[in-house]
């Protein structure tokens, strides 16, 4: 398979995983609205709540990746310019999600 139809798989693959999560996590984000911030920490330490909200964020930050990274492939001319371009984004989809799990840990300690 080519790298251009396997980049577009997964982009097809993550916005079909993200509908879900995006659909759940709007609805819980409703019913958030008017609680106290002790019920909304207890929210987001239960363990169905973290897993779910660390794939939504694994998989949205994976999807904006690859939907930036086209973009980059698109508009940008100079190879060295889009190669820097990539190599950030796809460091910053790493970090990014992983800082956020990471204070979701330490948000229940």
């Amino acid at each position: 398979m080519f790298s251009a139809t396997k980049k577009w798989v997964f982009l097809k693959v993550s916005s079909v995983v993200l509908v879900p999560l995006m659909l759940w996590f709007i609805l819980c984000l409703v019913s958030l609205y008017d609680k106290s911030y002790e019920q909304i920490i207890f929210f987001f330490t239960t363990q169905p709540t973290k897993f779910l909200f660390s794939l939504f964020i694994i998989v949205s930050f994976f999807y904006s990746a690859l939907s930036i990274s086209e973009i980059f492939e698109d508009y940008l001319h100079n190879e060295k310019i889009k190669n820097v371009a990539n190599k950030i984004l796809y460091i910053s989809a790493i970090i990014m999600p992983i800082l956020t799990i990471t204070m979701l840990v330490f948000l229940s300690l």
